[in-house]
C-alpha cells in the first residue's frame, strides 16, 4: 500500500476492512491528518451496509461517494473485505479505477496467500497516452539491434470467468496448480523470463479480469500490448462461443489488425468431460483468422498437468517476433524508397555495385529488389559472375563475385559482403578486394564493407587485419566498415541507409 501511495499522487490514503467494519491494513501519506483515517473508518462500515442493501454490492463490484474534500472509492476484495481508498476530490475516477482494481487484486493475492506462495508487486503506469505502436516500434529496434539480450513484451490473457488463465499464468510462472477457484478482481501482473530463439524472452504477463462491470476499465490495461491469449475452457461451450467477443473488443480497444492471438483450449486434462474438440478450436482459430488480418494460432493445455503451457507461450513469443520483424522490414523498405527517389530527384539517377562471395547470397541486392515502391525492373544481364538490373526511373543496380567485380565511373555507391563466421583471421584476399574497391571508385563516392561475424570473434582485431588507412589518405573516398550478427537482414537494411545518405549528402 506504501508503495501504491508513492506512486499514485492522487491517493492519500488507504485502509482494508471487514464485513464489521474492523480495520485489517492501512496506509497514509506522511502529509495527511490521521483524523481523515480515523473518519473514514468511521464511515465506511455504514456506507458499504447502504450499497450492498440498496445495490445489491453482494460479492464484486465497486462504489465511489464524495465528500466536500475528499472521494471515497470502494472495491469488494470478497464478499467480507473491502478495499477503501481516499483520493483527491478533483481525480477521475474512471482514470483511477484501473490503478485501485489492481491494487484489490493484489489485497486478495495477500490475504488468500500460503507460505509457499510468492507474490509479485510491479506497480504498471497504465499510460492512455501512449498509443502501442509507438511501443512496438521501440520494442522492434531493441529486436534489431541487439542479439543474445533480453527482450520485453507485454502480454495480455483474457476469457472467460473459470476457464483457468491465472492457473495458465501460475502454472508458467511458478510452475504451481491451485485447486480452489478466486477470480481475478481486476488485474494480475506477472513477469517472468524463460529462453527461446537464442535469447532470454522476458513477459510482463497481464492477466485481466472477466466482469462484465469491469469491461470500460479494461482498455487501460490492453494499451502496449504485443500479443494476446484468448482461454476458454474444452469442457464449457459457452466459454468457446465468446471468444467472438472477446476477439472484438481486443480489435476494438487495441485497434490493432494484426495483433498476435493465441486462442487456448484449457483443461485438456478433462478429456470425458470435453465437449470442444480439437479439430473445431483449429477450425475457429482459421475462421476467426480469415474473418480479420490478424494471426490467431491455436493450442490445448492442462494447467493441471502442465502440458502445453510453456508451449504456448514460446508460440506467441514466436508469433510476435515474426511479425515484428516483417513489420520492421516493411518500415525500412518505405524508408530506403524515400531516400533512393530523393537522390533520383535530385540527381536524375543513381547506379550502385553489390559484391559477394557467390552468386547466391547477396543480402544488399536482394532487399532493393524486394522494394515495391521502386517499380518494375529490367534484367539486362543474369549470369552467374554478372547480374545487372536498370529500373525505368534511373535506379541500376549491380551485382558481381569477388573476382570478376568491376566498378564504373557511373557508380555512386559499393556494397561488398564477407562472411568471417568460420575463420579467425582475415584472408589476403579481402584486403586486396578492399584495396581494388577503392582504387577504382570515384572519389567522394561510398564504400560499404559489412562482414558477418560469430560471437567468439573480436572485431577490434579484425579491424586491425583490414588496414587500409595509408590507401585512404591518398583518395577521398567514404569507406564504411560494419559488423554483421544472426539479424543481418534487418542491420543491412540500416547500412544501405546509411550509405544512400552519405550519398545524397
Amino acid at each position: 500500500m506504501k508503495n501504491f501511495i508513492d506512486v499514485n499522487d492522487e491517493t492519500e490514503a488507504i485502509i482494508v476492512s471487514d464485513a464489521d467494519g474492523l480495520i485489517i491494513g492501512g496506509e497514509k501519506r506522511e502529509d495527511i491528518d490521521l483524523e481523515i483515517v480515523s473518519v473514514l473508518s468511521g464511515i465506511v462500515n455504514p456506507i458499504l451496509e447502504r450499497i450492498r442493501d440498496e445495490f445489491s454490492f453482494k460479492k464484486f463490484g465497486n462504489a465511489s461517494f464524495d465528500t466536500d474534500d475528499h472521494r471515497l472509492l470502494f472495491i469488494s476484495v470478497d464478499e467480507k473485505i473491502t478495499l477503501s481508498l481516499v483520493i483527491n476530490n478533483m481525480a477521475s475516477i474512471d482514470k483511477y479505477s484501473p490503478y485501485a482494481f489492481f491494487l484489490a487484486e493484489k489485497v486478495a493475492q495477500i490475504l488468500n496467500a500460503s507460505e509457499d506462495d510468492n507474490i509479485q508487486f510491479i506497480l504498471p503506469h497504465f499510460d492512455q497516452s501512449v498509443h502501442a505502436s509507438q511501443r512496438l516500434k521501440h520494442q522492434v529496434y531493441q529486436l534489431r539491434l541487439e542479439s543474445g539480450g533480453i527482450y520485453r513484451f507485454k502480454f495480455i490473457i483474457i476469457g472467460d470467468h473459470e476457464v483457468g488463465k491465472t492457473s495458465i499464468v501460475r502454472r508458467f510462472v511458478e510452475n504451481k496448480f491451485t485447486k480452489d477457484y478466486r477470480a481475478t478482481i481486476g488485474l494480475n501482473i506477472l513477469s517472468h523470463e524463460f529462453d527461446a530463439f537464442g535469447n532470454k524472452i522476458a513477459l510482463s504477463l497481464f492477466d485481466v479480469g472477466a466482469q462484465k462491470y469491469f469491461k470500460r476499465f479494461r482498455k487501460a490495461y490492453y494499451l502496449g500490448a504485443q500479443a494476446a491469449f484468448v482461454v476458454f475452457d474444452i469442457t464449457n461451450r459457452e466459454s468457446f462461443e465468446n471468444l467472438d467477443a472477446w476477439i472484438e473488443e481486443l480489435n476494438d480497444f487495441l485497434e490493432d489488425d494484426d495483433l498476435p492471438i493465441t486462442i487456448i483450449g484449457n483443461k485438456a486434462d478433462l478429456e470425458d468431460k470435453r465437449v470442444i474438440s480439437s479439430e473445431e478450436g483449429s477450425k475457429k482459430a482459421s475462421y476467426l483468422s480469415q474473418k480479420g488480418t490478424t494471426r490467431i494460432s491455436y493450442i490445448e493445455t492442462s494447467a493441471l498437468s502442465g502440458m502445453n503451457i510453456e508451449d504456448a507461450f514460446v508460440l506467441i513469443s514466436y508469433h510476435f517476433i515474426i511479425r515484428s520483424r516483417e513489420k520492421e522490414e516493411e518500415r525500412m523498405k518505405e524508408a530506403l524508397s524515400k531516400e533512393i527517389y530523393s537522390i533520383l530527384n535530385e540527381k536524375g539517377k543513381l547506379s550502385l555495385t553489390f559484391i559477394a562471395e557467390n552468386a547466391f547470397w547477396s543480402p544488399g541486392l536482394q532487399i532493393f529488389t524486394e522494394i515495391n515502391q521502386l517499380g518494375k525492373y529490367a534484367k539486362i544481364k543474369d549470369s552467374k559472375d554478372e547480374k545487372k538490373y536498370e529500373y525505368s526511373n534511373g535506379l541500376v543496380l549491380k551485382n558481381y563475385l569477388y573476382d570478376t567485380f568491376t566498378i564504373s565511373e557511373e557508380d555512386d555507391g559499393v556494397f561488398c559482403i564477407f562472411d568471417a563466421r568460420e575463420r579467425k583471421h582475415v584472408p589476403p584476399s579481402w584486403n586486396e578486394i578492399v584495396m581494388k574497391i577503392i582504387k577504382t571508385v570515384r572519389e567522394n563516392k561510398v564504400v560499404l564493407i559489412g562482414i558477418r561475424i560469430s560471437e567468439d570473434l573480436v572485431w577490434s582485431n579484425l579491424m586491425e587485419e583490414m588496414n587500409v588507412n595509408e590507401m585512404l589518405e591518398n583518395k577521398m573516398v567514404s569507406l564504411l566498415f560494419f559488423k554483421i550478427s544472426g539479424e543481418y537482414r534487418l542491420e543491412i537494411f540500416d547500412e544501405l541507409n546509411v550509405m544512400l545518405s552519405t550519398i545524397k549528402g
